[in-house]
């Protein structure tokens, strides 16, 4: 199977996501992940999947982001269980590293809210991704 690239896009941060010390709140990193996961998962083309709910958010920060810096996203699958998925989202600020956040997403009825099981299709899709 080939493997394809992560998917990626970037944003610029806004004068609304800083700090009174002008750097990005560390929760619009938050926040910005989960729109980079949003994202990478509307590549998805199929409708019978489950609902997912978020069972996990962390993040590892090396540089603080500034007002009006350009920042890159990538995201890539980084771990897929009978009834999880994970996404890593590398953010980058031209060549520098700025944070990795992981996003697990946990699959369940969308009714009962009960956890469900990955449909084969699905992982074989997610696994395409993985970092």
């Amino acid at each position: 199977m080939v493997r394809e690239p992560s998917i990626g896009q970037e944003f610029r941060v806004p004068y609304r996501d800083v700090d009174v010390n002008g750097e990005m709140f560390r929760a619009a990193y938050v926040v910005r992940a989960e729109e980079a996961v949003t994202e990478f998962w509307r590549r998805r083309e199929r409708t019978d999947d489950p609902h997912f709910n978020v069972t996990k958010v962390s993040c590892i920060f090396h540089a603080p982001l500034k007002l009006g810096d350009l920042v890159q996203t990538a995201v890539a699958v980084s771990k897929i269980g009978g009834k999880t998925a994970g996404f890593i989202v590398h953010m980058t600020r031209g060549d520098q590293p700025v944070a990795e956040a992981e996003v697990v997403w946990g699959a369940c009825d969308a009714h009962t809210r009960e956890p469900i099981a990955l449909s084969e299709d699905l992982r074989d899709w997610l696994y395409t991704f993985l970092d």
